[in-house]
């Protein structure tokens, strides 16, 4: 456990202060959904440091948001006491990375790099140069070991998911080792609602889609304060009594109503999940200096793409703004 101290935090957090006031606020996000057209409220982002949207399509939106994810990464690895705080929201890039290529290798054919994504704790070339040459010894031991498990249950059963399942598994696995290493209970609460999060989707998503207990046996991660075997055994009416004491509530609460397709989409359901989280961490703005303060900006970040992914991408497909007003999730400002 890590043995850092707020005070070792102190000008790192005046900077994060200070970067608050460029994130994308409602103010700003209702100037996007109101603008002539999606060049325009690609403008509104200069504001926020983002550079310019060149080209109006789906590549150009994900090259303007993976460039400034990477700036941000770099800023702060330089600054930051603890890598490891950081490493927590990089980790899903690496596992992504890691399933594109047991994909592509189960397949046989197709090329992975169009696929990959910058952002993660390994370099993409890197990671794929090192792959193919099963020279992983670099890797995270956590990581290394999933990717064996994975393409052996891959050759055994042909079946993806089941790696896919075996990769989630040591994700959140290595999401909660690195929490414990910084030492911040924050983190580490957030860890383990992540996993609520997750598995509580994943229970309403297997639900529609008439999946069993054998499903969920495999698909459930631990991890989180709802154990795996209440979720496997729970019937629909009961979801909602096992997190309505917590962050999720509202969301289990509507999830239980939405256990089969003909009840309607999920898009609320899917916005409660991630509203849960930011208002989770929303506490970390009241914080003056520390590693807290860090925490909540890096998640700041990482819904603010997915906020100006959601407006420009809907934009671009000339979707009515209160369409996509109904999908966008809070902001942390």
């Amino acid at each position: 456990m890590s043995h850092q101290k707020d005070t070792d935090y102190l000008a790192l957090s005046s900077r994060i202060h200070a970067m608050e006031n460029r994130l994308l606020t409602r103010e700003r996000m209702e100037r996007m959904l109101e603008a002539k057209e999606p060049g325009e409220a690609a403008k509104v982002l200069a504001e926020c440091g983002y550079g310019e949207l060149v080209e109006q399509n789906a590549g150009g939106l994900e090259q303007l948001l993976s460039k400034a994810r990477n700036d941000l990464f770099r800023e702060l690895e330089q600054a930051l006491p603890q890598k490891s705080v950081m490493q927590v929201f990089q980790l899903k890039f690496d596992y992504h990375n890691m399933k594109v290529l047991l994909k592509m290798q189960a397949l046989g054919k197709g090329q992975p790099e169009p696929l990959l994504l910058t952002g993660g704790r390994y370099d993409p070339a890197v990671l794929l140069e090192r792959y193919r040459r099963e020279e992983l010894g670099d890797v995270s031991p956590v990581l290394r070991k999933a990717v064996m498990e994975a393409k052996e249950t891959l050759s055994a059963t042909g079946d993806p998911q089941r790696a896919d399942f075996r990769l989630d598994r040591a994700y959140y696995e290595e999401m909660a080792n690195l929490a414990e290493e910084t030492g911040s209970e924050l983190l580490r609460g957030y860890v383990r609602l992540v996993v609520d999060a997750a598995n509580l989707r994943c229970v309403v998503r297997a639900a529609r889609l008439e999946k069993g207990g054998d499903f969920l046996s495999l698909a459930l991660v631990p991890g989180g304060t709802v154990s795996q075997q209440a979720l496997v055994s729970i019937r629909g009416e009961e979801l909602a009594g096992l997190f309505q004491t917590g962050p999720l509530a509202v969301a289990a609460a509507l999830g239980s109503r939405l256990l089969h397709a003909e009840d309607g989409p999920l898009t609320e359901f899917e916005r409660l999940c991630d509203d849960a989280l930011m208002e989770y961490l929303s506490a970390a703005r009241r914080v003056p200096f520390g590693v807290e303060t860090v925490i909540g900006y890096l998640y700041a970040r990482e819904v603010e793409a997915t906020i100006i992914r959601t407006i420009l991408s809907g934009r671009m497909a000339g979707l009515a703004g209160e369409i996509i007003r109904g999908r966008l999730r809070s902001a942390y400002v």
